[in-house]
């Protein structure tokens, strides 16, 4: 790393250590983002709702510093930073802020690994998110807002009722 640039950068971490790591870092000082939903997991003699992460194995989080930097990869449960060639990738803070704003307000998110075609610009102009300018897709006859996190190659896709959204 030659330069350090501040932003959001992507751990990896060990198989469901993701709220392990997450501790660790919040107990030194470093911001992190761990986006979970809700989900029922049945076991054969109950039922339970459960915070399960969004993205297995993998946490946002803010490097300010070189110190920060090392005492993130130093977290217990922490394998290595994501990166794209020999630089460790950044992650744009929209796309940080549209995950936060999309795990903490909606119930029912997808999440796939297809390719989509760019979709129409809108914005919400109804219910929490109002205001939040997104991509709109249709899938399955649907129209769904999708955020995409390149670096994972994944895509959010939250269900909206179509009189929610107003073309920019």
């Amino acid at each position: 790393m030659t330069t350090f640039r501040a932003g959001w950068y992507v751990i990896y971490t060990k198989p469901r250590h993701e709220k392990k790591v997450n501790a660790r870092l919040a107990e030194n000082h470093i911001h992190s983002f761990l986006p979970t939903r809700k989900t029922l997991r049945v076991w054969h003699d109950r039922k339970k709702i459960v915070d399960e992460p969004l993205f297995p194995s993998y946490i946002f989080i803010y490097l300010d510093n070189m110190q920060s930097y090392y005492r993130g990869a130093d977290a217990e449960g922490a394998l290595y930073y994501v990166r794209t060639g020999k630089e460790i990738a950044r992650v744009g803070e929209t796309v940080v802020n549209n995950i936060k704003l999309i795990s903490g307000q909606a119930d029912d998110i997808e999440i796939s690994d297809n390719r989509f075609q760019p979709g129409r610009q809108l914005v919400i102009s109804q219910g929490p998110l109002t205001g939040l300018s997104c991509e709109v897709v249709e899938t399955s006859g649907n129209c769904r807002l999708l955020v995409r996190v390149e670096l994972l190659q994944r895509s959010i896709l939250l269900k909206l009722p179509e009189e929610s959204l107003m073309t920019i």
